[in-house]
């Protein structure tokens, strides 16, 4: 969901969206956790090498999620909304 696309909701529909961040974000940072638990198993098991930075990647990509969940927070304070 694009940020413009925020602007078209409803009040309750971005109330939703929140709600289901809420749920994500939690379940985001067990696997951010996790796997970067399994690249320094990796590294200090088997040294530097592909399988220490792979995991890396994925937790990049989740992290970088978490864009959307604060534009859906601007929009909120922009809405005087909770």
């Amino acid at each position: 969901m694009e940020v413009q696309d925020l602007k078209t909701l409803t009040d309750q529909q971005l109330l939703e969206e929140h709600k289901k961040l809420k749920k994500s974000n939690i379940t985001n940072a067990f696997l951010i956790g996790a796997f970067v638990g399994i690249a320094v198993y990796s590294a200090v098991k088997n040294g530097v090498g592909f399988f220490t930075f792979f995991p890396l990647i994925f937790a990049y990509l989740l992290f970088n999620s978490s864009k959307k969940a604060r534009a859906i927070k601007e929009e909120l304070k922009a809405r005087n909304l909770k």
